[in-house]
């Protein structure tokens, strides 16, 4: 069913695209209320438009607060049309139908991103854009409501195809959009309220997302995925641009923003590089290009088709190093224009470029869902300095043991659980990850640090003369055993187990140090 337009109500924060558009509905005989600073810039464009006071015969008051809760607008836009009680009421209250409503609200999302203060982000709490958008959005039968401007173009085609109307469907996708837009509104402002009273959990939570990309296939073919932004401003995949290569993956995606989110724990130079979400190569240095070089160095095998995380700007030396082999995604902060120009010729890497970095100690949230609901928790924000460390050995770990037992705590909470990391000279050599038991975690990374060795031709692997850091406590003597046969002299580890005197005894019997943080690093 068409429904021709000819009364129009426009209210815009964001004035994009709001010219032609109002020129367009004059150039359709559609008569235009407006409000305010969209009336103004509406009449300086030498367009006829009714301001909404006029039209209700009640001023705007308190601030601009009170301008469209009136009887008269929410009637025009509420009335059933063919409703004979309907018409009747609206016939003898002088209410006008409403046709078109076109609103978007206050930037409160963009002022708390700015950090405004409490009182100027109550202030941007629209209260009229969302009674009118869900008053026009339920009456979808007869009214088109319009919240973004990337909508303008379709209505204009509808309305120039179908004689000044617009279809129902076209209306009905208007109203669900604006129904979501109005639910992720009141999110943001849930949220942010929430914060402001140091209210970690409350009672009821609300989710609101705006879609970047729906994506070729989630985890497999059969599935399907898509991308949205939402919540906690944070650089890193939601401000990334992607400036070259083939369309992202729903698995590209998430380990890329683990690649991210590892290599913004270092304050030096450093280069992460995980293969399906566990790091397959973390090291530090002097510059990018060293760091990539011994990141690379762990596990050159697994690195193939990985992705590649850097926390300085790309630069030539360091891009021409990493398209030496195939990788999928690279994702830094920024990047010269000679390191875009080395990986322009490899049509298949994908170049991301965030902005900026994370904050790994920043504050936040983490969602999972699970079956009729959803898991949350905060950001493991966790950190260890050397004064916070126990020794618990005979034996307490050198600067060099103490420097790299640091720097593999850091890393093993990006491990996933069970986590067993071997570090030499601020570099990971041996990674194990995700098994049943601990052990089994030491053996894969020792194992997985031999094929590195024999690889190169190289005597010993690099786990001889290692530390290793472990993300919760050995239950038992086995997982350290194993590690100190690979070669490794220092450990790090949360302690707490039963057999926490069997570990420290084991230790002491082969020279090693150790020491516990009281803290555990699980990543499910």
């Amino acid at each position: 069913m068409s429904t021709p337009i000819r009364r129009a109500l426009i209210s815009v924060s964001d004035k994009t695209g709001l010219i032609d558009f109002a020129r367009f509905l004059l150039q359709h005989g559609v008569h235009i209320l407006s409000t305010g600073g969209t009336a103004k810039a509406i009449r300086e464009a030498g367009i006829e438009v009714t301001e909404v006071a006029d039209h209700t015969g009640f001023p705007e008051m308190l601030d601009g607060r009170v301008k469209t809760l009136h009887p008269v607008i929410h009637g025009g836009l509420l009335g059933i049309r063919g409703n004979a009680q309907h018409e009747q009421a609206m016939s003898a209250h002088n209410i006008a139908p409403i046709d078109l409503l076109i609103v978007n609200l206050y930037p409160f999302e963009e002022m708390v991103a700015k950090g405004a203060d409490f009182e100027t982000c109550i202030e941007n709490i629209d209260i009229g854009g969302p009674a009118l958008i869900r008053g026009a959005a339920k009456n979808h039968d007869s009214v088109t409501v319009v919240v973004d401007s990337v909508d303008y173009p379709a209505v204009m085609a509808e309305m120039t195809a179908n004689g000044g109307a617009t279809t129902q469907a076209l209306r009905r996708r208007l109203a669900a959009t604006a129904y979501a837009r109005t639910g992720a509104y009141d999110a943001a402002i849930s949220g942010w309220f929430a914060g402001q009273i140091g209210d970690t959990f409350p009672r009821r939570i609300a989710l609101g997302g705006e879609l970047r990309q729906t994506l070729r296939y989630g985890e497999n073919p059969h599935q399907q995925a898509a991308f949205y932004v939402g919540g906690q401003k944070r650089p890193g995949l939601a401000t990334a641009v992607q400036l070259q290569g083939k369309e992202l993956s729903y698995n590209n995606l998430g380990d890329t923003d683990a690649a991210i989110e590892l290599a913004a724990e270092f304050e030096g130079p450093a280069v992460a590089i995980i293969k399906h979400a566990n790091p397959c190569g973390v090291a530090v240095a002097g510059n990018l290009t060293d760091a990539y070089q011994r990141a690379l160095a762990c596990d050159p095998v697994s690195a193939f088709g990985g992705i590649v995380a850097v926390n300085r700007p790309l630069d030539a030396v360091t891009a021409t190093e990493i398209a030496k082999i195939f990788t999928e995604v690279v994702v830094a902060p920024d990047a010269s224009a000679e390191a875009r120009a080395i990986f322009a010729a490899k049509k298949n890497l994908r170049l991301l470029i965030t902005g900026g970095m994370p904050d790994a100690s920043q504050p936040g949230m983490t969602l999972r869902s699970v079956g009729g609901g959803y898991l949350l928790q905060t950001r493991d924000t966790g950190r260890i300095t050397a004064a916070d460390l126990k020794v618990v050995t005979r034996r307490a770990p050198t600067d060099q043991e103490l420097h790299d037992l640091l720097f593999g705590w850091v890393v093993c909470k990006h491990v996933k659980s069970n986590a067993i990391v071997f570090v030499k000279n601020g570099a990971a050599v041996g990674v194990g990850a995700g098994q049943m038991s601990r052990v089994d975690s030491a053996r894969i990374a020792s194992w997985k640090a031999d094929e590195v060795a024999k690889g190169r031709g190289a005597a010993q692997a690099d786990t001889v003369g290692s530390v290793v850091a472990s993300d919760a406590f050995f239950p038992f003597a086995d997982g350290l055993l194993t590690a100190a046969a690979a070669g490794a002299t220092a450990a790090i580890q949360p302690g707490g187990s039963m057999r926490d005197e069997e570990v420290i005894r084991a230790a002491d019997e082969r020279g090693m140090a150790m020491v516990f943080t009281g803290m555990r690093h699980f990543r499910h």
